[in-house]
């Protein structure tokens, strides 16, 4: 007897919420273990934001909101928009959801039918493929390896489209490479969708403000204006503003999608939480210069690891735009044999050993759609990253 839906067996548990457990329960027995799995910053959330959330909750606002957000918040998102992007969105057009997440989940549940073809650059956010496959969509993935800098080339695109083909997902800074498409870059990808109009774009923004080395941010619709009708904007605050736990994603498009999310929504989880949205409406809001220093940490930090992963035979490590990830290729290390005379055949056998044998916690590169590769996500300190570059060369020069 089969208990559990078609649905539910089409997807897999997330790798890096499951790493991010076991790591959890290693620390809980006590072993030493350095997690670079979860993608979270290690900084916290600023305190005016924390202080918005403390008066709303004194001034009561823990009542049910509007299904997809409160006007306060719609009308900070809309003002992000066409602050930081140069993109006019009216308050209706702005959906707010539990997490960024969910905002994938929303868009991709509300619009896909059986057979649906969804176009998803590889490597890719482990959740993508997963969301379109449960709403009974296909993923069709696109290698995109280090050889081309991990992103998408216009020809590519072009030869992934078909009439089936629905949706296009883009994730610029990237999790997991950290990759970030330039403004011309965009637009060449933008120049082939404007030859296939039934194709949406789906652009996932959410660490546009971690960005290195001056590289200029762009969303494809803020470069490409014949897209905006057809694009979904998507963005949150749990990256820049160290906010993963308040679960606030939100994202701005055409009025029809938002309603469409909006009901699906209404029969799920009804609002994000009344105050997590107070404190994002403050974070949206206030102050901003924090994110540069942020940012100008995560790069010191993303220099040291490329660095002394660089410095190990075997790993290739290109230096990212942006993002905390790095996205070693470890095709040096695979074949090796460990000296318990184990033969490394794929990075998740490698990722084992790590953990077992070095007590680093990382996720392999088969997760993501390529391999062999793994994502180290560098948001810790430097003591640890430092420490845990250690223990990966240890280990990986003890392989034969």
């Amino acid at each position: 007897m089969r208990y559990t839906s078609e649905a539910l067996g089409r997807i897999q548990p997330s790798a890096t919420l499951a790493m991010t457990s076991r790591v959890l329960d290693l620390k809980r027995q006590g072993v030493d273990v350095i997690g670079l799995a979860a993608g979270e910053p290690d900084f916290d959330t600023p305190d005016f934001v924390k202080e918005a959330a403390i008066e709303a909750i004194r001034q009561g606002k823990t009542k049910y909101t509007n299904v997809d957000g409160t006007a306060e918040l719609k009308d900070a998102i809309a003002a992000k928009f066409k602050r930081n992007n140069g993109l006019a969105y009216e308050p209706a057009q702005v959906s707010v959801n539990v997490g960024g997440k969910h905002t994938l989940f929303n868009a991709l549940v509300a619009t896909l039918d059986v057979g649906d073809e969804v176009v998803i650059p590889a490597p890719y956010w482990v959740s993508y493929p997963d969301i379109v496959q449960f709403a009974g969509g296909t993923p069709v993935i696109v290698k995109a390896g280090v050889e081309q800098a991990y992103k998408l080339r216009p020809e590519q695109l072009e030869a992934a489209i078909t009439p089936k083909t629905r949706w296009v997902i883009l994730n610029s800074p990237s999790n997991p490479t950290g990759a970030a498409y330039t403004i011309d870059e965009l637009k060449a990808l933008g120049t082939v969708l404007e030859r296939h109009p039934h194709v949406w774009v789906m652009t996932d923004d959410i660490y546009e403000h971690i960005l290195y080395d001056g590289f200029e941010f762009a969303s494809i619709a803020q470069v490409c204006p014949s897209l905006y009708e057809r694009t979904l904007t998507v963005n949150g605050c749990s990256k820049a503003y160290s906010m993963t736990g308040w679960r606030i994603g939100f994202a701005a498009g055409p009025l029809w999608l938002i309603k469409a999310m909006a009901k699906l929504q209404s029969q799920s989880t009804s609002n994000p939480c009344s105050i997590a949205q107070a404190a994002a409406t403050a974070a949206l809001n206030g102050p901003q210069d924090f994110l540069k220093d942020r940012a100008i940490a995560f790069q010191r930090r993303r220099d040291l690891v490329v660095a002394r992963l660089n410095a190990v035979p075997g790993i290739s490590c290109p230096t990212p735009e942006g993002a905390f990830y790095v996205y070693p290729d470890v095709s040096g290390l695979i074949g090796k044999t460990t000296p318990n005379g184990l033969v490394i055949e794929n990075d998740e056998m490698l990722i084992g050993y790590f953990l077992d044998e070095g007590r680093v916690a990382a996720i392999h590169g088969g997760a993501f759609g390529l391999e062999p590769a793994f994502r180290v996500s560098y948001a810790t300190s430097d003591a640890l990253l430092t420490e845990a570059c250690n223990r990966i060369e240890q280990v990986s020069g003890a392989l034969v």
